[in-house]
Order: C-alpha cells, then structure tokens, then sequence
C-alpha cells in the first residue's frame, strides 16, 4: 500500500507496514517514481495523519440483505460493503420556491462586543478532544485499562485533537495572554477535521482486513471477544468528513471566534474582510467551510474570502509542497514505514496470539492485527464507536500510538530528510506577512501567482487562517527548527523512549491547531511572537536569538530574523531535486528534517 495515499492525493500517510520482501528502488526520473511509489501499494499496511480504503468489502457471512436493510453492494474484488447514498440523486419532493432559506420577519438583529476569552477569562477553556464520540467498554474483559487512560489520544495522528497538558512541550507555561500583553494578531495553521480512511486497492488496512476475511468468510467461525465479526459489516466511505469531523471544524471555528473575535475590529476600521486559505481537496475545503460557519456564522457570505489553492501534482502549493517535491517519493523517506512495521511485530505479536484463540479457520497476521486497531480509530470517527477498540489492552494501544510517531517522524518531521525542505515555503510565508513585505524570491513552494497578488495574499491582516494536512504542519514546526521536539531523536523502533518529546498526537491529530500570536507587552520592548500548538506554549530558544522565556515570547524583529536565517540556509532545488542518497537503516539520522549536504 502507498505510504502516501495514493499518488494523485499523497496529503497524508496510511499505509505503515511494508511486507518484509518489499524493494526499495529509488527512481531517477519523476514518471518513474510515481510507478515505484504505486507499487509500494501492494506491500505496506495502512496507518497515516503521518499513514486507505475504497467502498470496503465487509466480512459478514451473510451476504443476503435483510429486509428494510441499507443497500448492500459487491465491490469487484471482495464481499459486500455498507452505505448509505445521501442525498439522493434526484429526490421527487424538492421545491426551493416553497422553501426559501430567509422569509423576512428577522426581529431584532444587533450585534454585540466581540469576545475575547484569551483575554478577559479568568482560566482558559481546555478542549478535551472528542464529544459525541463513546470510548469503548472493558467490563469484563481482561484487556481492562485504567480509568484515566484516555484511548482517543493513543491513536497518532488518528487521534482528534485536544488541549495538551501544561507543559507537555517542555515549557512551564499557559496558553492564557501573560499579563501587561494584549494580542494584536493571530496566524492560525490547522489540518482537516477527521475524515474516512483514504483511496486504496483494498488490500491493506481496514478495507483490507475486510476483504480478506470476505474471502474466506465460509472457512472461519469467530467466538469470544472476536464473535462480534460473525456480522459486521464495513461501513467507511472514503476521504470525505466525517459527521465528528465536520463538528470538529465547526466547533474549532467557534472556539477561535471566542477568543479572538475582537480583531475583527480591524478590519471593520480599514474596511476590509480576511483571506482565508485552504486546498481543493474535498475535505479540506469542506473544513475550511466549516470553521467559517463556526467563526462567522450562517450566512458568511460577504464575511470573509476563501482562497482556494489548487492541490495537485506539479503546482506549486505551500500547503501541500510534496506535489512538487520529487524526493519525497524516494527510498530514503519511507524508512518510518518499515521501522513501523518491525515494531509492530513486536507490539502486537502477544495480541495476535490472544485474538487467534478466538477465530478458527483463519490464520491472523500482524497486518490483520494492525488493521483492527486502526479499523478501530476510523470507525469510532466515523460513526461513533467501534467494537475493534476492545481488543487490544492500553500498553497495545500505546504501541500503536508510537507506530505513527515512527512513520511521521523518518517520513515527515525531524526524522525525515525532506522534513524542512517541505515546510520552508510556508515559514516564507510567514515572515512576507509577519513584516508585510511580498516575498522577495519564490525559490520552494511559494506560488508567485498567488503570493505576488495583494489580493490574494493580504500582508496586512491582523487574523490569518490556513487550513492543511498533518504532513504539512509536522513540515512547518520542522522548518522552524523547534527542536525540542527532536530531543528524543532519532526514534529506536525496538522499544518506546521513555521520556520522548515527539508524539504525533500532540502535534498533527484531527483538527490539529497552531497558533501564531503576536504581542504587545509593557515588560518588553517592541511587538512579540509566540507560538501554541493544541493549547500548548512551544519554547523558540531553538531559534537564533530568542532568549528563555517564562511565557515563550521571543521579540518579532530576532524571530524574524532567526526565520530568515533558515530560509537562506535551506536549498528546495538540491533538497527536492537532488541526486542525494542516504545509507540504509540507522547509519544515517537527521534530527532536523534536513538532507544530505550539497557537495561542494
């Protein structure tokens, strides 16, 4: 399976567990990497934000669809999936004329202060990540983990998104504004809400698992803990929002009204509206939409512009910078994958043993085994609660939870030879808006068409918000050269570090947030920046000049001037285009996303 989803759409990884024989070819030319990168398709188990599934097949004995029973389909290359086709197509009762959406009558309609919670609040409103979603039961069962383990934040970039712990990031420190600060701006990176698995062949992950047992569904009877798969159906679409993911961005729109809202007062003082990003993709266009409903309410028409970057291979996007990145495809950016699968094999060899005493006629691979437990993260976001989850005992659950960090940090972030190179576009970005300068050489990801053009890239907003995948903030915060977040560096993937600062789902779960504010503090001098990620305040003494902060403030014009280091410093052409490899295996590490040097 392809560790980047499938090669038109590589926005986030699914595919984690290569089979043991799987050939690594690094290609020289771009067709001949993308034909490469397909055939890992068929020999890598699914994960990934960093990692599947077409109209699964389900693995029910009973093909025959009960009476009154939602449609039941044969995909071609298995059983029966289930869904359900909403809207219809051509539904007879529509009338939009006896129906329109405003009929007048409004009453009154005035409008009140804009809050500013981050400000005026005595405490500040943690978000616990996953309402309307029911954790499964272990009454009963010998798997039983204790009442504070918390199994929607073990699941990796799977995981929806909640407010980390005071100081989970290394810094003793509140998201609340310090005192004698105020807030004069906000640039805010977010992912997509949680969403179905991705595009596959079936043949691995949860569309896989449910092909194989469709297969052999006359072979094997289950009983115990396992019965429950005697007439479970699959029931996953693909790539789309889920109902939880669609709240997820509503609720985070909601969220950054409330704290934010009063820099909207800026724009009602020059006359102007935001510019919103995000990217054609399905989901991430619907999230986009959702936060602006959420932020601005219904209708928002007239409220904000959404600009829509175009996703796709050969344009330059710095939101989704691997579509023009050949060396993302390579060999040496898939090691993630099998570290992850060797650990999987040693995670979850004592629960195949266990769950195969519960299935006879069918032989249970670790890839079976891994399938459940992301079966179990995709159908809990999808449609609230998921029988997969009871299998496994909370140390399992941890060890999936660091599989995902051990693909997205040799394929994404600070493990990754690309993991800096893909973010320096975003981090030009950044700096063009932070001292509202156009950006003076488009030499990465930036889109001169787009980045050039005022209107399409204000400077001078005092609220940014730009919508993207996981990879791609993982990408960022690499580029930005946080490296306590490296600390624990490079992974091993024979046991789990005990103290690791890396964890992927405090960084790029469902709806993952960063938070880029600027400051105006009577302690210092000149405007501030700090950066917060999931409620998290991030150190910046990683960065040139930025000094230890109790609140992580670092002085605008010394974080610019750090930023502007790194992007003189980073080479797109040589990083993505380059003819560079890496040694196999451990021989060769980075801590800080960066490629082998350029020879002189």
């Amino acid at each position: 399976m392809n560790p980047y989803n499938d090669v038109k759409s590589p926005g986030e990884y699914e595919e984690l567990l290569p089979q043991p024989n799987a050939t690594l070819v690094k290609p020289s030319l771009w067709n001949q990497r993308l034909r490469i990168v397909a055939a890992f398709v068929a020999g890598i188990l699914t994960c990934f934000s960093v990692l599947s599934y077409v109209h699964q097949p389900s693995c029910a004995i009973d093909q025959a669809a009960p009476s009154g029973a939602v449609e039941l389909y044969a995909a071609p290359w298995a059983g029966s999936s289930e869904v359900h086709h909403y809207p219809p197509a051509s539904p007879t009762n529509v009338n939009p004329s006896l129906f329109p959406t405003s009929v007048g009558y409004a009453g009154t309609t005035a409008t009140g202060a804009e809050p500013a919670i981050v400000v005026t609040a005595p405490s500040y409103p943690v978000h616990t990540g996953a309402p309307n979603l029911v954790a499964p039961s272990f009454k009963g069962h010998r798997n039983h983990t204790s009442s504070k383990f918390d199994i929607f934040r073990y699941w990796g970039n799977l995981s929806p998104w909640f407010s980390v712990e005071r100081g989970a990031f290394g810094l003793d420190s509140s998201p609340e504004v310090p005192d004698t600060c105020r807030i004069t701006g906000l640039h805010l990176l977010h992912r997509h809400g949680a969403r179905y698995p991705s595009h596959s062949d079936g043949s691995s992950g949860p569309a896989g698992l449910a092909s194989r047992l469709n297969e052999h569904a006359a072979e094997w009877k289950a009983k115990g803990h396992l019965a429950f798969l005697n007439t479970w159906t699959y029931k996953l679409g693909e790539e789309l929002l889920t109902p939880f993911g669609r709240q997820q961005l509503y609720d985070l729109g909601v969220s950054t009204r409330l704290k934010y809202g009063f820099l909207l007062k800026n724009f009602s003082e020059t006359n102007t509206i935001p510019v919103f990003r995000t990217e054609s993709q399905n989901r991430m266009l619907d999230s986009a939409l959702n936060f602006a409903i959420g932020f601005f309410g219904y209708p928002f028409e007239g409220q904000y512009q959404q600009s829509i970057t175009i996703e796709n291979t050969g344009i330059n996007n710095t939101l989704a910078p691997y579509m023009t990145c050949p060396n993302f495809y390579s060999e040496e950016n898939i090691r993630g994958f099998i570290y992850a699968r060797k650990w999987a094999e040693i995670y979850l060899e004592d629960a195949r043993h266990r769950l195969q005493k519960h299935l006879h006629g069918y032989h249970l691979t670790i890839d079976d085994i891994y399938s459940m437990q992301e079966t179990c993260a995709y159908e809990t976001v999808a449609i609230g609660y998921s029988k997969f989850c009871e299998l496994f005992t909370e140390e399992e659950w941890e060890g999936y939870d660091y599989s995902l960090d051990l693909g997205f940090w040799y394929s994404t972030a600070w493990g990754s030879p690309v993991g800096r190179v893909l973010g320096i576009g975003y981090v030009q970005e950044l700096v063009a808006r932070l001292t509202h300068t156009p950006i003076a050489e488009h030499n990465s990801s930036t889109n001169a068409t787009l980045d050039d053009n005022a209107t399409t890239f204000p400077l001078d907003q005092s609220l940014y918000v730009d919508a993207t995948h996981e990879i791609t903030v993982l990408n960022v915060l690499t580029a930005l050269n946080l490296s306590n977040f490296a600390a624990a560096g490079p992974l091993p993937y024979t046991h789990i570090p005990r103290h690791r600062s890396f964890k992927t789902s405090h960084l790029a779960p469902f709806a993952t947030n960063v938070h880029f504010q600027l400051l105006s503090c009577a302690h210092t001098h000149g405007p501030q920046v700090r950066i917060i990620v999931n409620d998290g305040v991030v150190p910046l003494t990683s960065l040139r000049g930025c000094p230890h902060q109790p609140d992580g403030l670092c002085p605008l014009d010394t974080f610019v001037a750090a930023l502007s280091e790194i992007i003189q410093t980073t080479d797109w052409q040589w990083g993505c285009h380059g003819n560079w490899s890496v040694a196999a295996g451990d021989v060769w590490n980075t801590t800080t996303g960066s490629y082998p040097p350029r020879p002189v």
